[in-house]
């Protein structure tokens, strides 16, 4: 079956296509995809991945044209970031 496994951090955005078998859960697909030697800060207790924009659990099963998307923590804290005017 076909998935992609994708990251962005503030310098890099990887996309990476993979066949794999049937039943490969998130977090083995994370591990299939080199993701995680490409960039060793990523560490699968802490951050939270998901599939098209809905968190997941690590044992869950992938169906064909999944995304498993790595997200990264919030580094802003929305309390102390100063308040952008609109102007129309």
């Amino acid at each position: 079956m076909k998935i992609a496994v994708v990251y962005a951090d503030a310098n890099n955005q990887k996309f990476i296509n993979l066949d794999v078998p049937e039943e490969t859960t998130a977090a083995e697909a994370i591990e299939l995809s080199g993701l995680l030697k490409q960039f060793p800060h990523i560490d699968l207790e802490e951050n939270r991945f998901g599939v098209f924009g809905r968190v997941v659990k690590a044992e869950t099963p992938l169906k064909d044209g999944d995304r498993v998307e790595i997200y990264r923590p919030i580094t802003a804290d929305p309390e102390t970031v100063e308040r952008r005017d609109i102007e129309e």
